[in-house]
Formats: structure tokens, sequence, C-alpha cells
């Protein structure tokens, strides 16, 4: 991921950031406006309509700050009435994944999948990392939070059948 956050737009590149730090979806990230922006603030995720605590550190809260429009933390670069779109960082994240050779499946939701297995690594504990992203269901956040293990274990099986 660092490769690819090397190579992104800088807009694109905090997006992920955020994305990175705090388990949100890219369509979260993107609604964020600059009113709510705090160390500390609620969302509402757009998918699911819960409500979540999010946590941000002092450099990207500045960095945030810093880059926020009137309307959006992330306008639109032709209307800054809207806030960028999601396949905007999806296809700069694919562009940067590609210039990589990385695997097809590098995307903007790989940052909520790594933030889940960096929880999960940090403490051990799949029933916080559940309550961190939101989940409904504990055998969904395995997923996420064991999404490196289970690569690491696709990519074992696949040498063995040479």
């Amino acid at each position: 991921m660092e490769r690819v956050l090397g190579v992104l737009t800088p807009s694109n590149r905090l997006v992920m950031r955020v994305a990175l730090h705090t388990g949100l979806r890219v369509g979260d990230v993107l609604a964020l406006r600059p009113a709510q922006l705090r160390r500390q603030f609620y969302v509402t995720e757009a998918k699911t309509g819960k409500r979540r605590r999010v946590n941000l550190t002092d450099e990207l809260l500045t960095d945030l700050l810093t880059h926020a429009g009137s309307q959006w933390v992330f306008p639109h670069r032709c209307d800054p009435m809207r806030h960028r779109t999601r396949q905007a960082v999806w296809s700069d994240v694919k562009r940067a994944a590609r210039a990589y050779r990385l695997p097809a499946n590098v995307a903007p939701h790989t940052a909520r999948k790594m933030y889940a297995v960096d929880l999960m690594n940090r403490y051990g504990d799949i029933e916080r990392v559940r309550r961190a992203l939101n989940h409904s269901s504990a055998s969904v956040t395995v997923l996420y939070a064991c999404a490196d293990k289970l690569v690491r274990q696709g990519k074992r099986k696949k040498r063995r059948s040479w």
C-alpha cells in the first residue's frame, strides 16, 4: 500500500490515508464535510445507516483541514458543490496498482481490510474489530481481519499445485 500511496494524486492519497487510519469506506470519507472535522467525531455510514465514532491524528486532521473545500473536504474537480466520486479514487488506485504490477484486487476497499488486519494484529480480539468496523456479523469481520492470512494461504496452495 505504501507504493500505491506514493503514486496517487495528492487528494486521493489523502482519501486513502483517512480510510487506512479510520477503516471508513471510501464513499464515507468522500462525504466528509469540513464542519465535521475534529480529532474525534461521528459519521453515519452511507451503506448501513449506522453511526460510528472516528478518531484522527493531529497530522491527519491538519492535512484534511488544509485540503478541505468550502462544502466538502474532497470537492469534485469540476463542481465544488459536489464531492469527489468513488470512481475517481478507484481509477487512481487501480492505475497505481497496475504501475507496480500488483494483484487486480487492490482497490480502495483494500484500505478497510488493512485496517481490520492491523486491529486484529494489535488487539487479537475479533469482537473489538467487529465493533470498530460496525459489522453486524462476526463472520464477515473474520474475512476482513484475517484477509492477510487467507491471501498467504491461497498463494501456498497455488505453489503446491505446480
